[in-house]
């Protein structure tokens, strides 16, 4: 268990507060416990949709291990890391260099400078590929088989051991959604059972000549699907979040923590009482170009692909549904393509 002692909420400049919610309570399966967490993400994902967890039993010394094998394929000569480039766009697989990506298109921001960052991505580390789920002309496209870097030991079992328990921690928050929401513990389970989630690392190297204009680490957007769980580090040039009046806030990086948001098809699902808040990744100081390198481990959790994300029956509110349904493959392809037209 997670035992690091953080504050129960950290400040942030033109935020607001940004809750510290310890989870080590669910799994204790106290009905009364389990609801009062919830009761706190809630109020969190309704005020910024972000809150940072701790008590959530990922071990330590696997973030270290990751960690440390994701920098040595980030070190690695540009030409050998583009071995391991997909030659599908619709497969979000291996790695991508500076410049592939721009998050910001994703919201159809074309002015915007393509990302300063390298990336590395696979999905589902475990499957029933005879299952017609997965067989079928879709289910092949979307779990395509994952690309791994040859020459460096360990790093697909680390990563496969890390996929897993973000899996898990991914449902334990669901579930703690679904209570917060007023809906069954398990409501979720079904929706994510065959969940087509991409667990990514970005790499920010020093950026040691100037970039283009408008260029960030990562542009402004919003995330894609149900939530998103980040381990980063406290470097400079970081995370930061959009407020209400259009200010640009840091998120707090705290020891023994982790960084949980929400995403656009959990906003949609909760009418929007829930906020999928606007987010980036600034570029440090221009007068420090060393030492700022940053790795960041992100899983962005994405509900099976034929889930009909519409308006939960608890986020009514007696009005009308906000938006139309859409199923959650529909939602990422959709996405996905649009940031890697660069």
């Amino acid at each position: 268990m997670n035992t690091t002692v953080v504050p129960s909420s950290v400040q942030s400049d033109k935020l607001g507060t940004i809750p510290v919610i310890d989870i080590s309570g669910y799994f204790t399966g106290e009905d009364g416990r389990k609801r009062s967490i919830a009761a706190n993400i809630d109020a969190a994902c309704r005020s910024t949709g972000f809150l940072v967890i701790s008590g959530h039993n990922v071990p330590q010394e696997l973030l270290e291990r990751m960690d440390r094998l994701a920098r040595i394929f980030f070190a690695k000569p540009l030409e050998e890391k583009r071995r391991y480039k997909t030659r599908d766009p619709a497969i979000y697989r291996g790695f991508y260099e500076i410049g592939s990506n721009a998050v910001a298109y994703s919201l159809d921001d074309h002015e915007a400078a393509p990302d300063y960052c390298e990336r590395f991505s696979i999905n589902k580390v475990q499957f029933d590929s005879s299952d017609p789920y997965y067989a079928c002309e879709k289910g092949q496209k979307i779990f395509a088989p994952n690309i791994w870097p040859e020459g460096i030991d360990g790093f697909k079992e680390a990563w496969t051991e890390y996929y897993r328990v973000m899996e898990q921690l991914a449902q334990t928050l669901m579930r703690l959604f679904a209570l917060g929401l007023n809906l069954d513990e398990y409501w979720f389970d079904d929706k994510i059972d065959k969940h087509m989630t991409n667990l990514t690392a970005n790499w920010y190297p020093d950026q040691h000549t100037p970039v283009k204009p408008g260029q960030l680490r990562a542009g402004a957007h919003t995330d894609y699907g149900s939530l998103t769980i980040l381990k980063t580090e406290n470097k400079p040039g970081g995370l930061e979040v959009q407020t209400r009046n259009g200010h640009w806030a840091p998120v707090p990086i705290i020891p023994g923590t982790l960084i949980v948001n929400i995403g656009d098809l959990m906003a949609q699902w909760t009418n929007d009482r829930w906020v999928s808040t606007m987010h980036r990744v600034a570029n440090p100081p221009r007068d420090m170009t060393t030492g700022t390198e940053r790795l960041s481990l992100v899983f962005f959790h994405q509900p099976n692909y034929d889930a009909l994300v519409e308006c939960l029956p608890s986020c009514r509110d007696g009005g009308g549904a906000k938006y139309a349904p859409v199923t959650s493959g529909d939602h990422l392809m959709t996405k996905l393509m649009k940031m890697q037209q660069v």
